[in-house]
């Protein structure tokens, strides 16, 4: 049994580069939610263009790491 180093090493800089990239995305929703003051589902509507932007934005990463690992959960789930 011989292992493919060049192959394992592209597998392992793959997973590490969406990983950062999922951390990373996931740690800019939160800030920007944060930014938009959503405090939960009984936060008061935002108020200016400012605060709906940084909703969008917090939405749009979240969305992000959502289609991630449902892409891996995909990949990994025979079907």
């Amino acid at each position: 049994m011989d292992i493919e180093w060049g192959n394992l090493g592209g597998v392992f800089g793959a997973s590490l580069g969406i990983t950062i990239v999922v951390v990373v995305m996931f740690s800019l929703g939160v800030a920007a939610w944060g930014r938009a003051g959503g405090e939960g589902p009984r936060a008061k509507a935002p108020r200016d263009a400012r605060e709906r932007t940084a909703l969008a934005v917090a939405a749009l990463c979240f969305a992000a790491c959502l289609a991630v690992a449902a892409y891996g959960i995909d990949l990994i789930v025979p079907g």
